[in-house]
């Protein structure tokens, strides 16, 4: 659904669940755990169907009102799927949410964020760091580890920064 609106979309969400659910493993989460964080990566930008083409490719950088509705994105996605899904909802709500309440929608902060949220967020940080964006050219892995590392226990959780660091350094995990 969402690649007919924004091909590169389908890209990230996909890349996003290869890396996410890699960590989820790593983590040792149990199996449903583990099929949520692949389900809900798979469509947590789902809600970007409903941002207008002129702020979703929008070169430059975005004014406060064009970011307020980019801020909505998780919320109509989480509506979107609710009826299907409410755990799925519930983590496609929270993707944005950041460990010390800077995130959004609802400024949730350390547990009141569902873990597979968190394995997400990092997830989707890396990925959209590392691929080209309609505003900027591809930052690259090493810069998309360097975000996670500079807010490792502030905006991401420690252990899910180690795990992430790892896959990339170590064990050489590519999308």
């Amino acid at each position: 659904m969402v690649e007919l609106k924004d091909p590169y979309l389908a890209v990230h969400q996909n890349r996003v669940k290869q890396l996410a659910v890699k960590i989820a493993k790593e983590l040792k989460l149990p199996d449903y755990q583990i099929e949520a964080v692949k389900l809900a990566a798979l469509v947590h930008d789902i809600g970007k169907i409903s941002i207008p083409n002129e702020i979703l490719y929008k070169p430059g950088k975005l004014n406060n009102s064009e970011f307020k509705v980019i801020k909505e994105h998780p919320k109509v996605g989480s509506e979107l799927i609710k009826s299907s899904n409410k755990t799925i909802a519930d983590i496609v709500s929270q993707h944005h949410e950041r460990l010390d309440g800077s995130g959004y929608p609802e400024g949730l902060s350390k547990d009141e964020i569902l873990i597979e949220a968190r394995i997400i967020a990092a997830a989707d940080v890396v990925e959209a760091m590392a691929s080209h964006r309609p505003y900027r050219p591809a930052l690259g892995i090493e810069k998309a580890l360097m975000e996670l590392e500079e807010n490792r226990g502030k905006l991401y959780g420690k252990e899910i920064t180690d795990i992430c660091t790892d896959l990339f350094l170590r064990k050489k995990f590519k999308f």
